[in-house]
């Protein structure tokens, strides 16, 4: 793969790494690309269903998906019009990094950014080593659904010693009716601001009796820059909630 001058990021995590790296290649990104806070590129939709039109009109020399975010019939059409397409997978955040690497490396971007070796220190000093927590972990409601297996944002917590009572089940995002997921005897409901945006007015209600955490969906769910710090930030979230 020859390294990228045009690049459009189909993911938000993504278009946070490579914009904070090399700006400038950019040339597309999501609606849902909400960092930098500043990125200026041509919005191309959402994450399930982008413009692919409007992407092929950007020229891009390369784009970069997800295979959990992205729809394979819409990067198909990418791969029909000649267009490079990066797929990664990241359920663990081991993969995260590697796959950061990579999706870096196919941009063209040289050395290693500081942000990703102090994500990988910052994950390497977490200590876990205090009693366990057990919880509960909605991503959405109406209906209610919850982390399930092999999930990134799974391991991600597991590092900081919650299991997740769905951890084992055969499906990565079960619908779990709500009296069962009252009923699971989790120490801690976990709560994420995205991609449902759980508030204290919508979320901790429907769980009485049980420790709320409400996290930032971004550290717990984004592999990106933001995971230098999501160590620290959830740490701090999931201890206010149960004390």
């Amino acid at each position: 793969m020859s390294p990228a001058a045009r690049v459009v990021s189909l993911v938000p995590s993504l278009t946070e790494a490579v914009a904070v790296t090399a700006p400038g290649l950019l040339v597309g990104a999501t609606d849902w690309c909400s960092h930098p806070s500043d990125l200026d590129v041509v919005r191309i939709g959402g994450t399930k269903n982008p413009d692919v039109a409007a992407v092929i009109a950007l020229r891009p020399d390369l784009v970069i998906a997800n295979e959990e975010e992205n729809r394979a019939p819409d990067l198909a059409e990418l791969r029909a019009a000649g267009i490079e397409v990066l797929v990664t997978e990241v359920r663990t955040v081991d993969q995260a990094f590697g796959e950061l690497d990579r999706v870096l490396r196919a941009c063209g971007i040289p050395g290693r950014p500081r942000w990703l070796d102090e994500a990988e220190e910052a994950w390497a000093a977490v200590d876990a080593s205090g009693p366990p927590l057990t919880a509960v972990v909605p991503i959405w409601r109406r209906p209610w659904m919850v982390l399930g297996r092999d999930t990134f944002a799974g391991d991600l917590l597991a590092r900081l010693g919650v299991r997740q009572v769905y951890a084992a089940h055969p499906e990565r995002y079960p619908r779990v009716p709500l009296d069962e997921l009252r009923t699971a005897g989790a120490d801690l409901v976990v709560l994420p601001d995205e991609p449902y945006r759980f508030t204290r007015d919508d979320g901790p209600e429907a769980f009485p009796g049980t420790a709320a955490a409400l996290v930032s969906g971004r550290h717990l769910t984004w592999y990106g820059p933001s995971l230098a710090e999501a160590p620290q930030v959830l740490a701090r979230e999931l201890r206010a909630a149960h004390r």
